[in-house]
């Protein structure tokens, strides 16, 4: 990232695969049975030695079919939780559609994985793929606004 002044210019960011599902549209809903595979371009396969060793992964991802952003938003439209600016919500129409998941890792084959509990379409670009770590991810008594429990998953 380049920097002048006050203005900032464009990141570049490759993916480093793409994940293959059953999720052809958007959707609201429990992702948590669905099984994804990420296939991760051959030149990254030995990037996934050791993968196998952890129980869940997060998943790092463009949201690529978002093509505009909102300020504020209602979450999901819901009519019973409040409007809110688009950084107090995981919603898509982000000024960076950039997404992450942590899931459950199912298996690992060469330059694959699946996992359990991804909630993107087919076709998505990985940009990467993190171990969880539950000593930096794990959130001991967090705090969340009483809307998100009326959200439908």
């Amino acid at each position: 990232l380049l920097r002048e002044g006050n203005d900032m210019k464009e990141i570049t960011l490759k993916p480093i695969g793409f994940v293959r599902n059953n999720v052809k549209q958007p959707r609201f809903g429990n992702f948590a049975d669905e099984v994804s595979e990420i296939v991760v371009d051959e030149k990254f396969a030995e990037a996934l030695k050791g993968i196998d060793d952890y129980s869940h992964v997060i998943i790092v991802y463009w949201m690529d079919k978002v093509k505009d952003y909102v300020i504020q938003h209602r979450p999901q439209g819901n009519p019973n939780v409040p409007i809110v600016g688009i950084f107090a919500c995981r919603c898509p129409k982000r000024p960076n559609p950039i997404a992450i998941s942590t899931v459950k890792l199912v298996a690992h084959e060469g330059n694959k994985i699946k996992v359990k509990g991804l909630d993107t379409l087919d076709g998505t670009p990985v940009i990467d793929i993190k171990p969880y770590w539950p000593q930096y991810d794990k959130v001991e008594g967090g705090k969340i606004p009483d809307w998100v429990n009326k959200l439908e998953f």
